[in-house]
């Protein structure tokens, strides 16, 4: 049997709507009139999975487009927590900056392929924003 080039008006519709719309995966099938006998065939067709993985990854790469885009004015904003009047918050926002320099720090001691751990540069707190937060979490624990 020959090989299908092109994925069906339905089977395109149906994905489309699972990734734009507010509707979970078994009311897009509904909507549609799929059953999941259907939608399970549709699963087991290279073709059909090449696409899905192809739009989830999209979404992926969308996402960490958005959060990257914010992230200077989040970090920014966590910043200027740690010197709130409100002592809980302050030591939190601490706690969180600390939290997100270690994840920072595990991603660059994970090389990518085209990478080497020597070529990655360092990236550290200042001595005056280390002072600050351990400042923070001592004045916490007294």
């Amino acid at each position: 049997m020959a090989q299908r080039k092109k994925l069906s008006k339905k089977q395109l519709s149906v994905m489309d709507n699972m990734f734009t719309g507010e509707l979970d995966e078994q009311a897009v099938l509904d909507r549609h009139k799929v059953s999941r006998n259907v939608y399970s065939r549709w699963l087991a067709d290279g073709l059909f999975v090449t696409e899905f993985d192809r739009r989830i990854m999209s979404a992926h790469r969308q996402s960490a487009a958005l959060i990257a885009r914010y992230a200077p004015l989040a970090a920014a904003k966590l910043v200027h927590l740690t010197e709130s009047e409100k002592e809980e918050t302050a030591r939190k926002a601490c706690l969180d900056i600390i939290s997100l320099q270690a994840l920072l720090d595990k991603r660059i001691a994970q090389p990518s392929q085209s990478q080497t751990t020597e070529t990655q540069p360092q990236q550290q707190l200042t001595e005056q924003a280390a002072s600050r937060l351990l400042a923070a979490l001592a004045q916490e624990e007294q």
